[in-house]
């Protein structure tokens, strides 16, 4: 599922994310949702979300 729309994304799921400094590789980042930084109910690159170790960044996949 892609993880464009906030409605799909809830605490506690586990996610791929990008982290910013990873956008231009594209490298992936698994974690687990602590917060929704997006306030939009949809975002084309991903909702932004802080992972429950700190990290933030959009959401590219939902596992």
């Amino acid at each position: 599922m892609e993880g464009t729309k906030r409605a799909n994304i809830k605490p506690g799921i586990r996610v791929n994310i990008v982290l910013k400094q990873d956008q231009r590789s594209g490298k992936l980042t698994e974690g687990i949702v602590k917060d929704l930084l997006t306030k939009s109910p949809n975002h084309p690159h991903g909702i932004k979300v802080r992972l429950a170790d700190g990290q933030v960044g959009r959401v590219k996949e939902i596992l």
